[in-house]
C-alpha cells in the first residue's frame, strides 16, 4: 500500500462530518469481465469508481479513500478523483481482503472514527442507503450494515475499534465476512431494500445493468 503526500491532503477533517470516512474498494481486475477493471466500467458517462465516490460524498463523507489495484495508472488518469485519498494495493490479486486491509491501514491516524465501506461494483446502491448506514454511527465501537429483506449486505460501517480485528481476519475474497460473523450480535442492520438494489457487476450479462 502506498500513498503520496498530495493525495492525503484532500478534504475531510478529524472531527464533525469527517469522523466517518468513506472507503471505496475498487482494486479488482474484472476477471469474469475479460480482464476489464470494474473501476473503469462506464456508468452514466463516467468511470464506475466516480459513481461510488459520489455516493459516499452524498451520504455525508467528506473524506473518501479509494483503494486501487488493477490498472491503477489508467484509473488515476481517467477518473476524476482529485479530492480523494488514493491508496495503491499492489497485492490486489490476492482478493478483496488485501484491499480492505490496505484501506483501513490508510485511515490510521486520519482522525476518522469509523469507515463506511462501499464496493465499486454495486451501482444500484446509492446515497440513500449509504446515508442510512452512516446514520447508525455512534462511536468507535459501532458496527452497522445495510440489509436487504433482513439479509446483510453493503455498505457496511466499521468503527475504528474494530479495524485491527477486521484486518487480521481479512484474507482472500472474504473481506470482513469472518469478523462480522463472529460479531453478529453487535451489528446494527439497517434495512435498505426499499431504496437500493444490491446487485454486483460480475459478468458480461451484468453489464446490462449499467446506465
Amino acid at each position: 500500500m502506498t500513498r503520496t503526500d498530495d493525495e492525503v491532503s484532500g478534504p475531510g477533517g478529524a472531527a464533525g462530518s469527517g469522523e466517518v470516512a468513506g472507503l471505496v474498494l475498487a482494486a479488482g481486475g474484472g476477471r469474469r469481465l475479460g480482464g476489464r477493471p470494474k473501476a473503469l466500467l462506464t456508468h452514466r458517462g463516467r468511470p464506475l469508481v466516480e459513481h461510488a465516490v459520489a455516493v459516499l460524498r452524498a451520504a455525508g463523507c467528506t473524506r473518501v479513500h479509494v483503494v486501487l489495484g488493477a490498472r491503477s495508472g489508467d484509473v488515476r488518469e481517467r477518473a476524476r478523483l482529485a479530492d480523494c485519498v488514493l491508496v495503491d494495493n499492489p497485492a490486489w490479486e490476492e482478493g478483496m481482503g488485501s484491499s480492505l486491509r490496505a484501506g483501513l491501514d490508510s485511515l490510521a491516524g486520519s482522525g476518522a472514527r469509523a469507515a463506511l465501506v462501499c464496493l465499486v461494483d454495486q451501482p444500484g446502491v446509492g446515497a440513500r442507503a449509504a446515508g442510512r448506514v452512516r446514520a447508525a454511527f455512534r462511536d468507535e465501537t459501532s458496527l452497522a450494515a445495510a440489509a436487504y429483506e433482513g439479509v446483510r449486505g453493503h455498505p457496511v460501517l466499521f468503527g475504528a475499534a474494530h479495524w485491527a480485528g477486521i484486518a487480521a481476519s481479512a484474507t482472500g475474497d472474504r473481506g470482513a465476512r469472518a469478523y462480522l460473523r463472529e460479531h453478529a450480535a453487535e451489528i446494527t442492520l439497517v434495512e435498505c431494500g426499499d431504496v437500493a438494489q444490491p446487485y454486483d457487476i460480475d459478468t458480461e450479462a451484468d453489464l446490462a445493468r449499467l446506465e
